[in-house]
Formats: structure tokens, sequence, C-alpha cells
């Protein structure tokens, strides 16, 4: 190929870069104007185009490349036909008849997307652009770009976690063109000056603290969990997925004075004993002050779930202080929860999963109206009202190869504005469980602090 430079120029003869005055979609007035969508016209360019970008990238990092409608729609199907990466296809909006899906192509939850845009601006279309390909539960980490009109988006972007990689900048192209005699030295000044009058300013959305949830909910559980989080500086939440209460009451002995709670799935304990294991249980949350969660997913009619809640060998209800339990039977199946918290099961993190977007939507209609529900357990992020609870968070790993995917405390309470991080194999299956728990807590809990804070964004 050609160098970057004389790339550019070929570029430029189909007409991509316009200069005078011209009026902007937000009314502000630009010395110069960008439309890449002739570069589709030519082949040999965009073959060419697609390999540059494609050069900029990890491409280890991607299952699926996306293009944002519509003019980086041949961009992407360039690089994907380049790379044997498979293309999904974005409809600006989903259709009211047939599938009426969003998202056309085939793909599987957790897959990693690549976005590709033509040019970009303020950032806002890529903000949308990416929330609507993660409520399909896709994740997105790398933009690719081919312009950047420097005001402001890229950084917007950044500041949210994302990586962009740009092909050009204005700046850049300024540069080449008035190099080559195409824009003189006045015309070049007057684009500068446009750009240092036209920066684009964002104020960073930030997460509710843990002291106005604590300020806005009247649910007893929830208070003890916000009320715990900010006396132990913790947001850890353990998952004890052990098999003999010798390993849980280790474990919970160990990691007790990190966390604000340990979570158990206690019907995998091969040798309980009501004595013998809960009570010990209860005196060391108590000693170390953390709650005790048992996700038992309920999932069942509203009777045959208060029977599973209160009777049998487990006895829930005489030590949990909160319990998971899926919506799938509806509003009046979470009336037996009379005297603990519960976390509806909003979404998994297990690859597959069937909780849909759709799916979701309906979940979070009864939780957010039901009062014994104190939260939910989601990969995405759910309305304020409600207590997030995230799994799958891991420091190490990017997956198990059994369809979990992990995610950092950094992501997810900058992106998802998690409350708090539940971490199983990072700390049970660790040769210093404690030290893990204290790793955690110390992520976490910077992760929370990090995230509260207000970042105006400027170029």
């Amino acid at each position: 190929m050609e160098s970057k430079k004389e790339f550019f120029l070929e570029c430029y003869k189909l007409g991509i870069i316009k200069f005078g005055r011209f009026t902007l979609k937000s009314g502000i007035e630009s010395p110069f104007y960008v439309d890449l969508r002739p570069l589709a016209s030519d082949p040999k360019i965009l073959k060419n185009l697609a390999n540059y970008l494609l050069e900029m990238l990890p491409l280890d990092n991607f299952d699926l490349i996306c293009g944002v409608p519509y003019a980086a729609l041949p961009m992407a199907t360039a690089m994907s036909l380049e790379s044997y990466i498979p293309l999904i296809i974005k409809r600006k909006e989903a259709k009211s008849y047939g599938t009426k899906k969003l998202i056309e192509g085939i793909y599987q939850k957790g897959q990693n997307c690549l976005l590709v845009e033509d040019v970009i601006t303020s950032g806002k279309s890529l903000v949308e652009t990416i929330a609507e390909v993660e409520q399909e539960d896709l994740k997105v980490s790398d933009i690719v770009v081919v312009l950047d009109r420097e005001q402001g988006g890229k950084q917007l972007l950044e500041s949210k976690g994302y990586r962009v990689h740009t092909l050009f900048n204005i700046s850049e192209v300024c540069g080449i063109l008035q190099e080559t005699g195409e824009l003189s030295d006045e015309e070049v000044a007057r684009i500068q000056d446009f750009l240092l009058g036209n920066h684009i300013q964002f104020e960073e959305e930030t997460r509710v603290s843990y002291e106005q949830k604590l300020n806005n909910t009247q649910h007893s559980v929830s208070r003890k969990l916000l009320e715990t989080a900010l006396s132990k500086k913790s947001n850890l939440i353990a998952s004890a997925d052990v098999t003999t209460t010798q390993e849980l009451l280790a474990l919970a002995e160990k990691v007790g004075p990190h966390i604000i709670a340990l979570k158990t799935h206690i019907d995998i304990i091969s040798d309980f004993e009501y004595e013998k294991t809960i009570i010990p249980l209860k005196e060391i949350a108590a000693r170390h002050q953390f709650l005790l969660m048992e996700d038992r997913k309920f999932a069942d009619i509203g009777n045959t779930q208060e029977l599973q809640f209160t009777s049998g060998v487990f006895k829930i209800t005489d030590w949990a202080d909160f319990v998971t339990s899926q919506v799938i039977g509806g509003f009046e199946s979470l009336d037996c929860f009379k005297n603990v918290g519960v976390v509806a099961i909003v979404g998994m993190s297990s690859k597959g999963a069937l909780t849909t977007a759709s799916y979701r939507e309906e979940a979070l209609k009864v939780a957010l109206s039901h009062p014994n529900v104190i939260g939910g357990v989601s990969q995405n992020k759910i309305p304020e009202d409600l207590l997030l609870f995230t799994p799958g968070v891991n420091l190490a790993d990017s997956g198990d190869g059994k369809g979990q995917q992990y995610n950092t405390p950094e992501h997810v309470f900058k992106t998802l504005h998690t409350d708090f991080i539940i971490v199983g194999r990072g700390i049970y299956k660790s040769d210093d469980p404690e030290a893990s728990a204290i790793t955690y807590k110390t992520e976490g809990w910077n992760a929370y602090i990090n995230s509260l804070i207000k970042k105006t964004i400027q170029s």
C-alpha cells in the first residue's frame, strides 16, 4: 500500500472534505464539512481503507464487527471481508414488523464487538450506539474511526473506558493539504481558530453514592448493606461455592473482616447439619459484621417457594439476610419473602443465558414495584432505585471455558454503576483467600470512589 499521506490524498480527490462555510446539524457554522460516503464508491480505496483500519487494531480481541449506520457500514463490511471477522448490522431503528430486531446477524451473548465509525465529533451518537449494542448482551471495548474532528468526542468515549483508534484527525489532514498547496495558511489558521473555540464540553455522568441511596431507601436489609459498606469501606460479596461445612466456615473466617456479605449455595454442602453448619456460620457473620446471602434462585409458584424458603432441612428463613429469586413466577411469587431482602435475577453472566433484553425489561418492572425486592443481579445497568449486584468479577481471567464471562471492578463500577461486586473463584480458589479478598476489597472500593468523581471532558 501507498503511504498514509498518499492514501489520504487519493481519498481527498473523491471530495470527502469541503472547505468554506457550512451550518452543521448542531447549528454551529463550520469552516469545513466532512462526508466520507464517497469512499464506498471506489473499491480499491475502500479495500485499502479497511486494511489501514485493521492494522491499528489487536484483532484477536474481537469476535464481531459492526459499522455505525449508515456511512460506516461499507467500511465495516470491507474490514470483515479482509479480516474474516463476522459482521453484524445495526439498524437505525428496529423494524415495526417481522423480527423487529435492532441488530441483524449471527452472534452470541458475551462476544466482543468492534465498532466502526466514519467521523467522530461529539461522540454522542456513538454512546447511544454502544448502549444499543450492549443491550443485546454484546461487549464493546474498542472503536475505530476514520476521521476525528477533534471536538471532544474521542475524549468523551475514552473517559468512559473505551479505546478509540483514529486513522486521521482534522489537524493532521489540514497539515497535509497545506503542505500540498490545497489549503492556504489563512484557511488553516481559520480552521484552527474554529477548533479552539468549539471544543464540546461534557460533564461525565456519575453514579448515586451509597450515602444518597441510604437516605432514599426504607428496606432494612438495603440499609444494613449500605451501612456495612460505608463502615468497612468495602463493596465485596464473596461467593462461597464450597461443598463441605469445614470449607464454608474456614472461608467465612478468613474473608469475613473484608466483605459485606457471604453468598452461599447451601444445598451443595454435602455434610449439612443446621446445628453444625448454620449456627457457627451465623456466629462468624455477627463477629465479623457481614450479612448472609443465600443464592437459592427461587423459581417456582409462590406456594412452593414459601415451602422451600421456610421448611425442609435448610430453613433458609431462619438465617439468611437476603436471597436471590427469579421473577419468572410473577409479582405475587415474591410475596413469601417477608423477613428478608430479595435480589431479583435480572440477567445472568453465563454465555448464552436466555435473559434477553425483553426479559430484563419485564423483570425490572416486577423488581421496581415489589416491596420485598432490594436490588437485581445483572450484567447491564439498571435503575438506581435498585441496588445492583454484579457477578462474574475477576481481576485475572476473561472466562472459565464453561461460558462464564468476567468483568473487572473498574468496568462494572464506571460503566454499569454497580453497587456490589460478587467474586467467587477469584477468592475461594486462591492460594490465599484472605489476601485475595483484601485485593478485591481495595480494587472494588477504589473503583467505586473513582466512579463518584465528576469530570468535565474537554479536548
